[in-house]
């Protein structure tokens, strides 16, 4: 004799979607999460500065030379308390940093893009039609990454001037080469693979293939690349400026305000360059790990 039982009805196996492996692979290591939170509240302190900075560092109406060089904490004659003191011009510090966080991520996130598509589109290149083409274009990278990237980008400045627009050219100039050996390196790969021989032989046209079939592929190690740049152009741009070469003295930057304090270290004024050099810090730590966190996500060798 048999009975009948009520059982509830399997549940469906939960499907988790490429996103949320790639959140949950993310979320594993506890640094690179505090990292992007970090990087999150940098890059909102940049871009709300004109609304949170206490004043216009950067306008002479708001600054009074009277109140230069006072330690952190100290009020103005106005009554106005600086947190982080004021620099030798009288202005605030904070608003400062905030304003030259602004823009030196701008500067860095404009130089990576440009700098990205040039190198994208010149790795893709050589890598795909190989021969004569791969050829001359390595030597002209290696040529390129031959000469240390400051060196490159002082004589470009010197040629081109100061300027926001002159020191994301020189930026483009010296980093287009990393990211186009990283694509090259990264295509010959997937240029052997079946699926692109099977879309060769369907006459695709080289456009369909190299974009809808080749780049898709390569654009893990690119990411990876893309965001330790980004840091690597922020510091640049910030040692071209402390060099007195990079952004003009109207132009806030985190490299400016270190510049600025320099000649007043030895006086005891500290905190002129001290606190936006760990702004910088902060900054360039921070895009790092995430990136060596994306690295170890996006490449499934590196994955425990």
């Amino acid at each position: 004799m048999t009975f009948a039982t009520d059982t509830a009805p399997a549940l469906p196996p939960k499907v988790e979607t490429p996103f949320q492996r790639f959140v949950a692979d993310f979320a594993e290591s506890p640094v690179a999460v505090a990292a992007l939170a970090t990087f999150a509240a940098v890059l909102f302190v940049a871009l709300a500065a004109p609304l949170i900075s206490p004043q216009n560092p950067y306008d002479l109406r708001q600054i009074d030379i009277m109140d230069s060089r006072l330690p952190p904490g100290g009020q103005s004659l106005a009554g106005m308390t600086f947190w982080l003191g004021t620099d030798g011009q009288g202005r605030d510090m904070l608003s400062a940093m905030f304003y030259g966080l602004r823009t030196s991520l701008f500067v860095g996130a404009m130089s990576g893009m440009f700098a990205l598509a040039i190198g994208m589109c010149v790795g893709l290149s050589a890598a795909y039609f190989g021969g004569r083409v791969d050829t001359i274009v390595m030597r002209i990278v290696d040529l390129q990454l031959s000469f240390p990237a400051i060196l490159v980008a002082l004589i470009l400045l010197a040629v081109l001037g100061k300027g926001v627009d002159k020191i994301i050219i020189a930026l483009i100039a010296v980093q287009w080469a990393y990211y186009a050996r990283t694509v090259r390196g990264s295509a010959l790969v997937e240029r052997r693979r079946e699926y692109i021989e099977a879309a060769t032989c369907l006459g695709l046209s080289h456009k369909r293939i190299v974009f809808r079939h080749l780049l898709p592929n390569v654009m893990p190690p690119l990411i990876v690349v893309g965001t330790v740049q980004i840091a690597h152009a922020i510091a640049l741009e910030a040692t071209l400026s402390f060099l007195g070469i990079g952004l003009p003295v109207t132009e806030p930057s985190l490299g400016l305000l270190i510049a600025n304090g320099f000649n007043y270290m030895l006086s005891g004024k500290y905190w002129i360059s001290i606190f936006p050099g760990i702004a910088l810090l902060i900054t360039i730590v921070s895009i790092n790990l995430v990136g060596d966190q994306l690295r170890d996500v996006l490449n499934p060798r590196l994955q425990k």
